[in-house]
């Protein structure tokens, strides 16, 4: 492809991923006169609309990528909400002798598991005890070291995918869908107000098949092949949204989180500005900087996901980037006034950007699903659990389908006897309704639906299984939870089998 003239004078900037999530990031840096050329593998990614020069090439892929970067010569690449291209930009942008605002290797501790954990773990951070796992025995090993109470998950995934939490005891397993759904009831509202599906907690009469099985489920969902398995830590989890200018973390805001109930930890609401006192607050911005200096962030975003312990906030998982879920492209400048995709986008062209904030207010997110899972009590933050990121298809990401009998299971998915019903598998959306008015209302800043009739459900395992989201804004983000959740109760969902 020949590049005219006006092409060749323009400044260029090369934008790792091209999903919806990337979208407010492609058009701040248009705003700011680049000329875009944007990677994604999915040839009909929304992003793509926007392009300049579209490349139907993974992101994952960097030598692919760092081929393009030769032919087009990008001032700058950069991602923007996902874990995998945060490493093949830093790649590219050492290879094409850039100063990177994160080095390779910096970029392998900030988006492998294991990786980041040691790297924290040789600087003093705050975090649970962990082991890696390249094996079945070694997980197994793992296990009984921490008595059962610990969480199974991918060393190189995001979004939940492949994260299990296995309970002490004979291996006891919170398990969603068996016997837990109400018999005969196909309609279901997605508010939380109304009654929730239960969960059942199985006994495994033979413990060592479940933990095989656990284990192939995480793995088949690990990019690497590597598994994680880290202590079970208790206490209401946060994301602190931060960006770093020249080596120095600027805390900008606190998220508290709302997640479902084990074993799957998928994101059901974020609110802001976090409802914990002022000390908690404080503690866990600074174990959130001692985390970013660590991994040795220097002009990025980045999104800090910590446990308040007993012990004290512990590092649950770090980005070098921003925080996915509509975080940092929604609830942070309805929160603070502060735009901080933009502020990313500038900061990755070597401006400073202005970090000021504009007000205080509360704006939420509540995630649409189609069991009606609990989030706990929003009046106490003791209730959340766990986040990470976006409704998204990750690339690299295995896809199995069909279960094995006899315990026996392919890797990435649990069997169907330990995660669903029979009948669900078979599951489908018959309608999604959202009465009008809602979009109308005071308070209500976005509604946007995902799924479509005829699309499957098997539950809510990952962010990848919700169907939408509601975002809300009030004076207080008791304000902004309350409205999430009335707005929430009035959409109806409709499964058919």
């Amino acid at each position: 492809m020949e590049k005219s003239e006006v092409e060749e004078k323009q400044k260029k900037m090369m934008i790792l991923g091209a999903s919806a999530l990337q979208v407010p990031a492609i058009k701040k840096a248009k705003e700011l006169g680049y000329q875009i050329i944007l990677v994604d593998y999915d040839e009909n990614a929304a992003g793509f609309a926007l392009a300049d020069v579209k490349l139907v090439v993974s992101t994952l892929d960097q030598e692919e990528v760092y081929r393009q970067a030769l032919i087009y010569q990008p001032d700058v690449v950069i991602t923007s909400t996902s874990d995998g291209p945060v490493r093949t930009a830093a790649f590219v942008n050492e290879k094409l002798g850039k100063k990177p605002d994160l080095s390779y290797e910096n970029a392998l501790c900030a988006t492998i598991k294991s990786k980041m954990r040691d790297r924290l773990k040789e600087c003093g951070v705050p975090i649970p005890e962990y082991y890696v796992a390249e094996d079945y025995e070694e997980f197994s090993e793992a296990v009984d070291r921490l008595g059962g109470d610990c969480i199974v998950k991918p060393a190189d995934n995001a979004g939940s995918r492949g994260v299990v939490l296995l309970e002490p005891g004979n291996f006891d397993l919170m398990l969603p869908g068996v016997n837990g759904e109400p018999e005969g009831r196909d309609t279901a509202p997605c508010g939380v107000k109304n009654e929730p599906q239960s969960r059942d907690r199985i006994r495994i009469e033979k413990p060592g098949i479940l933990k095989n099985d656990v284990y192939h489920y995480s793995r088949g969902n690990a990019r690497n092949g590597t598994v994680m398995v880290e202590e079970y830590m208790h206490g209401p989890e946060v994301s602190v949204e931060i960006m770093v200018i020249d080596g120095e973390p600027h805390i900008l805001a606190i998220t508290d989180k709302y997640i479902t109930p084990p074993p799957y930890f998928v994101e059901l609401a974020h609110c802001e500005p976090s409802r914990l006192d002022a000390g908690t607050q404080e503690e866990i911005g600074r174990v959130a900087a001692q985390a970013v200096r660590a991994i040795g962030i220097e002009n990025a975003p980045a999104h800090v996901e910590i446990k308040v312990t007993e012990e004290g906030p512990k590092i649950v998982e770090l980005a070098a980037r921003l925080g996915g879920d509509f975080i940092t492209s929604r609830l942070v400048p309805l929160s603070t006034g502060i735009d901080m995709v933009g502020a990313s986008v500038l900061l990755a062209t070597g401006e400073k950007p202005d970090l000021t904030p504009g007000w205080n207010r509360g704006a939420a997110i509540h995630f649409i699903s189609a069991g009606n899972e609990p989030i706990g009590s929003e009046a106490d933050i003791s209730q959340a659990l766990r986040e990470p990121e976006a409704p998204e298809l990750t690339e690299g990401m295995s896809a199995f389908t069909g279960n094995e009998p006899d315990g026996v299971m392919e890797e990435g998915r649990m069997p169907a006897a330990y995660g669903q019903r029979g009948e669900e598998q078979g599951r489908v959306i018959a309608r999604i309704t959202v009465p009008d008015a809602l979009y109308e209302q005071e308070g209500v800043e976005e509604i946007s639906l995902y799924k479509k009739p005829g699309d499957p459900v098997q539950g809510t395992r990952s962010s990848n299984d919700r169907l939408g989201h509601v975002i809300t804004t009030g004076e207080t983000p008791e304000q902004a939870m309350e409205l999430g959740k009335r707005i929430l109760a009035q959409i109806h969902v409709e499964i058919s089998y």
